[in-house]
């Protein structure tokens, strides 16, 4: 199919861009998401904003101890390294294996994100490594912690008026540990479950459950998961009571796998 007819804008600074999106526009970057909704017809705008050309819409810096992130950064480009130190090494892993490098080369991170697509993986994994947004709107710059970020399938904390500027993740240690497991039934395709675990001397661990059709799960003390993960994940996978039983029997192996892989980091 062809897309319903639409207007294209390109705007050049931030307060045209939300400006364009507070009168109705759609925010577009790689378009990997809104492109296949737009071909069927399930979105129909009346105009397109491509954010791609606005300043530091891609990029990475740092500032102390806080990596940001752009969103119109690529998957391709973390895939290759554009985030230092250790948390560039855990995204630089997870980037690798989504969908393949075509779609890597023009899909972004805040556009994964924006999209929300419960089983997307920086949904996962962004709320893991305790992540914030960075949302600009007319009343200015709004940080929303990524552990509240997704709401429900496609849907976020974002206002209507909203867009997603970039994401803030902390740094860490060269000795932080980290575990992620997600289950594909072929290469390139979304995940059926997805679960991260992050361990940082002198915090509590952190673990997230996701892809399973809602808003991921966020522990902000995953200690028990660790200490007995055989038992936990069971009682964990419980709370998702739609769940068929092969799906809860895959989630609750993606935790035990992902606590596996933090014991061999």
């Amino acid at each position: 199919m062809k897309p319903a007819a639409f207007d294209y804008a390109r705007p050049t600074s931030w307060p045209e861009a939300v400006q364009l999106v507070a009168e109705g526009a759609r925010p577009a970057a790689g378009t990997q998401s809104l492109g296949p909704l737009l071909n069927l017809r399930l979105a129909q705008p009346g105009i397109v904003a491509d954010l791609r050309h606005l300043p530091d819409y891609a990029g990475v810096s740092v500032a102390g101890d806080v990596l940001r992130i752009g969103a119109g950064t690529t998957h391709a480009a973390i895939e290759d390294g554009a985030v230092p130190g250790r948390v560039g090494a855990i995204l630089a892993a997870v980037a690798h294996r989504i969908a393949y490098r075509a779609v890597r080369n023009r899909g972004t991170i805040g556009g994964s994100l924006a999209h929300a697509d419960p089983a997307a993986d920086w949904v996962a994994v962004l709320p893991a490594l305790n992540g914030t947004a960075i949302a600009l709107g007319p009343r200015g710059e709004r940080r929303i912690p990524l552990s509240q970020f997704v709401r429900g399938i496609f849907e976020t904390a974002l206002a209507a008026d909203e867009v997603l500027r970039a994401v803030e993740v902390p740094m860490l240690p060269a000795d932080a540990r980290w575990g992620h497991w997600k289950f594909c039934r072929k290469v390139g395709e979304f995940s059926k479950v997805t679960a991260c675990v992050l361990v940082v001397p002198g915090a509590p661990p952190r673990a997230v459950l996701a892809a399973l059709d809602g808003p991921p799960l966020v522990l902000d003390d995953a200690s028990a998961l660790l200490a007995d993960p055989a038992a936990e994940s069971v009682r964990i996978v419980s709370a998702f009571t739609a769940l068929t039983a092969w799906r809860r029997a895959v989630a609750e192996t993606a935790l035990r796998h992902a606590v596996a892989a933090v014991v061999t980091s």
